[in-house]
């Protein structure tokens, strides 16, 4: 009886392994949306111009424009094109429009521009629920013309999704599509299934960070590095979620697999945080764009998988290339692009390691500073921390030398923080100090006071095991290295007798 229990459960194995066995065989990439609600938007040679200098070889276009198609011909950068929502009933109502459209915005560009998917709508049953019925017809018919031009094996056929059709999307082995959308979503991942095709989706953290009102933590949402008890955990499975982002695809696999259907790889065609926000969004800054986009494109390209699908490729398009001036909405709407519309960057990646996409790498101009919101006591222990057990040469923090001015906590616990930081030269986890500190790549430098990040000082540190202090330590010190010699040492000693060199991290 066991063994043919044991049979069972392997015949019942063989369709999942094969499932993804490609998928498993082929690299992740990082591509990026192009959108052009741009008032000053650059000509599509331009476009093509930055894409190629910052190896972007994989694009996604929310149109079919012919000008963009013309431009990226003969450059063999992957093209995803869109039937945009307005079109979608015309196309979902009859085959002909749909093999119209086809041959105009398909057959008309390839092989010369490499068109490698075809994205039907974007986000239709979360947006337009009235189309979502013709959804899949139009999908059959965009496959039936490829088919026709025996080019259904080079281009896929899928839809992107909003990751709000998730309910209960943590933990995610209980997840689930919203069952009312269940007589459109089964055929639609059958057509996938059938087609080899993939499932897209749209992975936005920095909306499930917002909506969750405190539940979310920041770092959880930036791909930070969490301890491990700060780890999310899926009772069900026992998998360990370190990010908002994996959680969020695990979802999608686990609500697919709720319909029968566990063969079909997601690929992420929405992804990434706003640079800039209004007064009620102050986590849309440049700092945890750059952070989270930083993170994520590792995190891909690594090919790390998800917990539930380790080492499975999971590709994703950045959203996006340009800050788009004219989208209406908020502040935040408008500045989710990686560049300005000249082609400069909106903030310098930290992105070593990562291979060769994206070329603005500066990981060494980072910086770690205090948390401004911090609590100003913890900021105060965690600096006479760093200039005691941690070995920080906090002299230019005296008065009278160059970083005594602002005479703040703040700004001495910077300066002493990014000493540390480089010190222990940028290691993972080495910008903590028991959460009041940051990871910047705005220069902290004033006047003349040049924080060790900026190169005056970087590299003259040594390494030391001495590790920045945890939430167990404790602290007497009220001292701020403002005043003179004497009080400075006076600080350091008490420091020292109070403070204990245990983990701070």
């Amino acid at each position: 009886m066991k063994s043919s229990m044991d049979l069972l459960v392997l015949l019942l194995l063989i369709p999942h392994l094969l499932a993804f066995a490609f998928s498993a065989n082929e690299e992740a990439f990082v591509g990026v949306n192009i959108g052009t609600d741009v008032s000053d938007m650059p000509s599509p040679v331009q476009v093509v111009a930055l894409l190629k200098a910052q190896q972007i070889r994989h694009v996604r276009l929310f149109d079919a424009d012919q000008a963009m198609l013309l431009a990226l011909a003969h450059t063999e950068i992957r093209v995803t094109v869109s039937v945009p929502n307005d079109q979608l009933l015309g196309i979902g109502q009859s085959n002909s429009t749909a093999a119209n459209w086809v041959s105009r915005n398909i057959l008309s560009h390839v092989p010369a521009t490499n068109i490698t998917a075809i994205a039907i709508g974007s986000e239709v049953l979360t947006t337009l629920p009235n189309a979502a019925p013709l959804l899949v017809s139009a999908m059959k018919f965009i496959h039936s013309a490829l088919v026709a031009a025996n080019l259904d094996t080079k281009i896929k056929v899928s839809t992107p999704h909003s990751s709000f059709i998730i309910l209960d999307s943590f933990p995610p082995s209980q997840a689930f599509f919203n069952r009312s959308l269940d007589p459109v979503m089964v055929p639609l991942l059958k057509f996938l299934q059938d087609t080899g095709s993939y499932f897209m989706l749209n992975v936005y953290p920095y909306y499930d960070y917002m909506k969750s009102n405190g539940v979310i933590a920041l770092d959880y949402a930036l791909f930070r590095p969490l301890p491990p008890n700060k780890e999310a955990v899926d009772s069900n499975t026992l998998l360990h979620y370190t990010n908002v982002f994996d959680a969020v695809v695990d979802a999608a696999y686990f609500s697919m697999s709720y319909l029968n259907f566990t063969n079909i790889p997601v690929v992420v065609t929405e992804s990434g945080w706003p640079s800039k926000g209004d007064s009620t969004e102050p986590d849309a800054s440049l700092d945890n764009a750059n952070t989270y986009n930083s993170n994520l494109i590792r995190h891909v390209l690594n090919n790390t998988g998800t917990p539930k699908h380790p080492g499975i490729a999971v590709s994703t398009y950045i959203y996006e290339l340009y800050n788009e001036d004219l989208r209406p909405g908020s502040i935040s709407e408008k500045n989710w692009g990686l560049f300005d519309s000249n082609g400069v960057p909106v903030y310098i990646m930290h992105l070593t390691g990562s291979g060769t996409v994206l070329a603005n790498d500066t990981t060494n101009q980072t910086y770690c500073v205090a948390k401004e919101n911090a609590d100003k006591k913890m900021v105060q222990a965690a600096l006479d921390w760093a200039c005691g057990p941690g070995k920080v040469d906090c002299t230019p923090l005296l008065q009278e030398n160059p970083c005594y001015d602002p005479n703040t906590v703040f700004a001495h616990a910077s300066y002493a923080f990014d000493a540390y930081y480089h010190k222990m030269g940028m290691a993972d986890g080495t910008c903590n100090f028991n959460g009041v500190a940051k990871v910047t790549t705005t220069d902290p430098s004033h006047s003349s006071c040049i924080y060790p990040g900026s190169g005056g000082r970087n590299g003259t540190f040594t390494n030391s095991s001495t590790v920045a202090p945890s939430s167990d330590s404790a602290s007497g010190c009220h001292s701020q290295y403002s005043h003179d010699v004497h009080t400075f040492l006076s600080s350091l000693i008490v420091g020292l007798l109070t403070l204990s060199t245990a983990a701070f991290l």
